[in-house]
């Protein structure tokens, strides 16, 4: 299986995942980084305990790091994975954040370069 193209959902050229990332510290950075390497070489494959669906074609990376859940959620756009943001949670993935991937979703399909994070 080819590897999977992993982008990041962008506003504006800002992706909110490399903004949430960013302010972690470096042993959660790495984890979260090994599985969105993970996910770029097992794509749609991915499963339990490294990933799982939610709703609504979303679903989550899953790290945990000191007792802290950290999730990454992303979604499909044909074959390519598209990180939408990152999240810490207690319990389940709070529906609002799960609704906010939903809507990144839909504007990411109805123009992908507009949302896909370029460097400059």
């Amino acid at each position: 299986m080819p590897p999977t193209l992993v982008v990041f959902y962008a506003e504006s050229n800002v992706a909110p995942f490399l903004q949430w990332i960013d302010g972690l510290d470096e042993a959660v950075q790495n984890k979260i980084i090994a599985r969105v390497e993970l996910l770029r070489s097992r794509g749609h494959e991915l499963r339990r305990p490294h990933a799982d669906t939610l709703r609504d074609g979303i679903h989550e990376l899953r790290v945990v790091s000191q007792r802290v859940n950290y999730r990454v959620l992303y979604f499909f756009h044909g074959h390519t994975a598209v990180i939408s943001h990152g999240l810490t949670k207690e319990g389940v993935v709070p529906p609002r954040e799960i609704d906010l991937a939903v809507a990144r979703k839909h504007r990411f399909a109805a123009d992908p370069a507009r949302h896909t994070f370029t460097e400059d």
